[in-house]
């Protein structure tokens, strides 16, 4: 799974998750040939990424090549069970990327429209948020 090997502060605010706005960084290709782009705002989680990562590689079977546009560098805490109120924050339980509507998430090269499409469609079934295959 993904996640950063030093960062500079180990627990982080949780900030606002703001209903608009679009995504400005992350929107037009790079790589790639095809695209999974992000319709909605959520947190993806180091899991759910992984898990599509590898929906895609298992659907192409050696054939195209994969980029992966996001990687989960918030960290999320969580607090023990049956803990009681008050002392402190908890630790960090996992990390996640927050995306935002218009963010390219995958992007695929090396074969064809129609494998491209599948691919990506089991991908978005394992990630929490409605998505959008486009091509360059």
């Amino acid at each position: 799974m993904l996640y950063p090997k030093k960062i500079k502060h180990r627990k982080w605010h949780k900030g606002r998750r703001r209903a608009e706005g679009t995504e400005t960084r992350g929107t037009e290709f790079a790589f790639g040939s095809f695209g999974l782009k992000s319709m909605e705002n959520k947190w993806v989680t180091a899991r759910q990424i992984e898990a599509g990562r590898r929906a895609i590689i298992r659907y192409l079977r050696k054939g195209g090549k994969l980029w992966v546009r996001v990687f989960p560098h918030k960290p999320v805490t969580e607090k023990g069970q049956e803990v009681p109120m008050g002392g402190g924050k908890g630790s960090v339980d996992h990390y996640v990327f927050p995306v935002k509507p218009g963010r390219i998430i995958f992007e695929l090269e090396g074969i064809p429209e129609e494998m491209a499409k599948d691919a990506f469609s089991k991908a978005s079934d394992k990630l929490p948020i409605k998505t959008k295959f486009i091509k360059r």
